[in-house]
């Protein structure tokens, strides 16, 4: 039975990004503009076709419709199945796969939600990693991990086994950069920088399991700086649960082609009791959270052009004096000069954590300032 999609609103999802993608993927290529919105592609044995460079087109659902008829028929695949990969092609497709569902690709209401939560925590470990790796962290403090993980989208889950379905957008880069032998990956927006820091913590992760199984545990700590964390770790024992196996892929967005089309790491519920362990070794090794600092500003410093400072307080911490780096914002770095200026000492709460032999308040802020009353 052939299926045609007609649905306005099922059309007006599918961008122009993603067309184009599609169709440069599938051997077209654009030859020239036509009217002020529109393109040409042209391709050997195929249809010429006019792809849109706007949704703003009152004609645009059924340009869409059209573009799928043809499409579907060169390659040779029914309509709705062109239509998913269509709607996708403009997002990384982080694929969480639980290997044991019924014939019917159900799971119990509990299995359902851990799988959701899980694959949720799961990119936002690896989100929070990105810039700032960690063997732990407060997710919640993480203001650019929670904004990208905002953008992310869930999408539909899938017939067979049990599929969690996370979509993160990916804009296509300039046609100038894509085209230049010089583009580097350090150009990529944060949504396919998280994608890729995904994959490269799941198989060092993977790595690491399979070393603990040798009685070496090590290979976990020495990973913090490729993503890996107490959070990535407990997200994998939420979402193996009573799974036999779990399959998590990535498939790469067609509008920033990638060298594969899609990776996927696989663990085993035999791993599951290994994560946990590692979880409970890299929170011990992780910052204290909530720790209350009184002390006096030693020195500081800030670049002209940023807003944001860095302290050094004086300290008692295990009942000896210590020096203690902080990070300020612009408010609380200002107020940190003024108790210098006058020797004042202040009150800092943070995430204290130990770096070989230095120490730093993370997410640190002033919470007093000890002013003299003679």
């Amino acid at each position: 039975m052939k299926v045609h999609i007609r649905d306005k609103e099922a059309l007006l999802a599918v961008s122009p990004a993603a067309l184009s993608a599609y169709a440069r993927a599938a051997s077209w290529k654009k030859t020239e503009a036509f009217g002020d919105h529109s393109d040409v592609y042209q391709a050997t044995g195929l249809p010429e076709i006019i792809l849109p460079r706007t949704q703003s087109l009152g004609d645009y659902a059924n340009v869409v419709s059209r573009l799928i008829e043809i499409f579907a028929a060169a390659a040779e695949m029914d309509e709705l199945a062109l239509y998913r990969d269509l709607v996708t092609a403009d997002r990384d497709v982080i694929r969480v796969r639980a290997t044991e569902g019924d014939r019917a690709g159900t799971v119990s209401v509990n299995d359902g939600v851990n799988l959701m939560d899980g694959a949720r925590d799961l990119l936002l470990a690896a989100a929070c990693s990105l810039k700032d790796p960690r063997p732990i962290y407060r997710p919640g403090a993480n203001k650019e991990a929670s904004d990208y993980l905002d953008r992310v989208r869930l999408g539909q889950t899938e017939q067979g086994s049990f599929v969690v379905a996370l979509l993160s957008p990916v804009v296509p880069p300039p046609m100038q950069a894509s085209l230049s032998a010089n583009w580097s990956s350090d150009d990529d927006p944060i949504e396919r920088k998280v994608t890729k820091r995904l994959v490269g913590a799941l198989r060092t992760t993977h790595e690491a399991t399979e070393s603990a199984t040798r009685g070496d545990m090590g290979f976990f700590f020495s990973s913090v700086g490729n993503g890996v964390s107490a959070n990535l770790c407990e997200s994998l024992v939420k979402l193996i649960g009573p799974f036999p196996t779990l399959d998590i892929g990535v498939v790469w967005a067609q509008t920033r082609p990638t060298h594969t089309a899609r990776d996927t790491v696989q663990f085993t519920q035999g791993d599951a009791p290994i994560l946990r362990e590692a979880a409970r070794l890299l929170r011990v090794r992780g910052p204290e959270p909530n720790v209350r600092l009184f002390g006096f500003v030693q020195r500081m410093k800030r670049d002209e052009s940023e807003a944001d400072g860095t302290i050094a307080l004086r300290a008692h911490i295990d009942g000896q004096n210590q020096s203690v780096t902080a990070v300020l914002q612009h408010s609380d770095y200002g107020r940190a000069v003024q108790a210098h200026q006058a020797r004042e000492p202040i009150i800092m709460e943070g995430d204290l954590e130990r770096v070989g032999q230095r120490w730093k308040l993370l997410n640190a802020r002033i919470t007093e300032v000890i002013h003299d009353e003679a």
